[in-house]
């Protein structure tokens, strides 16, 4: 079967319902531009605005990437959310937050997705600047249940009635917070509802008429009420109260998952199928007039809708352009070699010579270049889920029992478990090696992703070795280098490909603390970490200046940068990290401490968050290209 053959309506939608309209007209959706109008809708028309709102993100994000297969997923559950609760003073919050794009749509910025991800652009997250209607910035997963529980704790305070609803992903879900949040929500009595969006099991048998019509009645006035009144009776006669409440959740556990939630004190309705607005939203309305913490469990698909995502939503998770009608080709397409690639064959390299090593991910198989490994070394490959805190500290104690962990993680996420790098890791001055991938600037992802704060973070800690590689095969023998080492040690790598150095198969130790001078020159003099080595060679030849690959944030060639320094009339210093506390302000110490006073001047990322768009604009924007470069050395110089 062709992929054309597997579409449907042109755009590769397949409606629930028998829809007559030309689905690329959106006539509904585009009668939509705030939920008040939603609200205005009468509930037969819903389908069709689901039918449409679903061929549109298909469209809108095949046209500028993003994602799209846990999109295609929420289409009805941001449609009954809306129509149900009186957004935006309902306050709703989504986790994590790409999964937003159609209550974006829904919320007055359909047109604004045409420039989805792009600078200047609508964010591909929450984001409280954009919209009243984003709520809380969740970028990061997890969160949901903590802003929420926050959102209805200041509303009892305030003495206002509103609503606070998290909707948080199953993968969200295996997040420490997520639990801390619910252990703390279930012994309060504040408004708060959860929805688990569960969309990686399919909707067995029991999720169906009978459990649809269990979830409306146990969510309903009637139960509730009787429920309390039976409790009120029964707590006179304690073993009577203990059987009756074994009875419903044995009864209930018949049609529904573990009452795990229950035990948090949480009430706990579902699952139900969060594709199915009959189902939706009868029990969105009757949630509605309950108090307390309750807890509802949906059943979605990723990529429903699509046939293409529905068969492979990795793929179609995060995505580029490309045309509907034909999808992604899966294949692996030409061009230069990503870091993350080289760190994925260079893992397998090592797995095969040293059994020791161990392959951690926090749920980023993929992004991290971990599948190859997984499929080669099932049994030394270990993807904890998003629960950053607890990889840190489970490499810490397989380092513990002679182990030699590697930790493949992004830059910001690493963030996430810094108490446990700090207290589990380099105290104990343990031998775990941090992959650290996205490093700088990402792009479309913007301010919760970049990598801006990892040499200022880990050049801090005693006992870390911090290594930024200016090329492939330089990322390559840095990893080696750092696997041997009888400490932690840290290579940050950016997203994407560097200048194209094909990394050499043999593997060699580097001298630990040593730069390299990659040209001479005259006056000036450049210190460049990392990748960043390109764009200080090409300025170097302008300014007839001295380039150096540091190569090593710490220990610092501090040898080496002294004497730069006494022939030099200016250090310039260029990372892709803020100037506070970076590499750059590893050479200003050192430089203090030996009583040289050449001028330096630091080129880095600004002391403010950066936002979304391109790669290589976000570089030139804050002046971390050629051009940025000479024109801050030429401002210095007065010329």
């Amino acid at each position: 079967m062709s992929n054309r053959d597997e579409l449907t309506l042109g755009v590769g939608v397949s409606h629930s319902r028998g829809a007559d309209y030309d689905p690329k007209a959106f006539a509904l959706l585009k009668t939509i531009d705030d939920p008040h109008a939603l609200r205005g809708l009468e509930r037969r028309q819903l389908a069709q605005l689901a039918d449409e709102l679903r061929a549109f993100i298909l469209e809108s994000v095949s046209r500028t990437g993003g994602h799209l297969s846990s999109n295609l997923g929420t289409v009805e559950l941001a449609i009954a959310l809306h129509y149900v609760f009186d957004t935006p003073d309902d306050r709703i919050v989504w986790d994590v937050g790409h999964q937003s794009y159609p209550h974006k749509i829904l919320t007055g910025r359909r047109e604004a997705m045409a420039r989805l991800r792009m600078f200047g652009g609508v964010s591909g997250f929450p984001q409280r600047a954009e919209s009243p209607y984003d709520t809380f910035g969740t970028a990061h997963s997890s969160t949901s249940i903590s802003a929420a529980l926050g959102m209805a704790q200041a509303a009892r305070m305030k003495g206002e009635r509103r609503h606070a609803i998290a909707v948080i992903g199953d993968g969200a879900m295996s997040a420490g917070m997520a639990f801390e949040a619910l252990n703390n929500a279930g012994v309060t009595d504040v408004d708060i509802l959860v929805i688990l969006n569960d969309n990686e099991m399919s909707i067995s048998p029991p999720v169906g008429a009978f459990n649809r019509y269990l979830a409306r009645l146990i969510s309903g006035s009637v139960f509730q009420t009787a429920r309390r009144a039976g409790e009120k009776v029964l707590r006179a006669v304690p073993s009577l109260l203990e059987f009756a409440k074994r009875v419903e959740e044995h009864a209930k556990g018949m049609v529904v998952p573990s009452t795990l939630f229950e035990e948090f004190g949480f009430n706990y309705f579902g699952p139900i199928d969060g594709h199915d607005l009959d189902s939706l939203l009868p029990t969105l309305s009757n949630l509605k007039q309950l108090e307390g913490p309750r807890f509802l469990h949906v059943i979605t698909r990723k990529g429903q809708g699509y046939k293409l995502a529905e068969a492979d939503p990795v793929l179609y998770h995060g995505v580029s352009k490309f045309a509907p009608e034909a999808g992604i080709a899966s294949g692996k397409g030409g061009g230069k070699l990503t870091f993350t690639q080289v760190f994925g064959d260079w893992l397998c390299d090592m797995a095969a010579r040293d059994s020791r090593l161990v392959g951690i991910t926090p749920a980023m198989r993929e992004g991290s270049g971990l599948v190859r490994f997984a499929s080669e070394y099932p049994d030394r490959y270990f993807d904890v889920g998003i629960a950053e805190q607890h990889a840190v500290t489970f490499a810490a104690g397989l380092a513990c029992e002679g182990m030699k962990p590697v930790l493949a993680i992004y830059s910001t996420f690493l963030q996430r478990g810094y108490d446990q790098l700090i207290h589990d890791v380099c105290i104990q001055n343990l031998p775990v090696l941090f992959a650290l991938d996205r490093a700088g600037l990402v792009g479309a992802d913007g301010a919760t992703h970049h990598g801006a704060f990892d040499l200022s973070y880990l050049r801090c800690l005693p006992n870390m070795v911090v290594m930024t590689p200016a090329d492939e095969d330089e990322c390559r023998q840095m990893l080696y280098t750092g696997f041997f080492l009888d400490r932690p040690a840290a290579v940050r790598y950016p997203r994407g490909a560097g200048a194209g150095v094909v990394p050499k198969d043999a593997m060699q130790s580097l001298p630990i603390g040593r730069a390299e001078v990659r040209r001479s020159g005259r006056k000036i003099a450049i210190l460049a970490f990392g990748t960043l080595l390109k764009s200080a060679l090409e300025a170097g030849e302008t300014l007839d200046a001295t380039v150096v690959n540091m190569r090593f944030v710490k220990p610092i060639d501090a040898s080496l940068v002294e004497e730069i320094a006494k022939g030099h009339e200016l250090v310039v210093t260029v990372e892709e990290n803020v100037v506070a506390g970076g590499a750059g302000a590893a050479v200003a110490e050192t430089l203090a401490e030996r009583g040289i006073s050449t001028g330096v001047l630091h080129l880095g990322l600004p002391d403010r968050f950066i936002d979304h768009g391109d790669q290589a604009q976000l570089m030139a924007s804050v002046g971390l290209d050629t051009a940025g470069i000479l024109a801050a050395v030429r401002a210095r110089l007065g010329g």
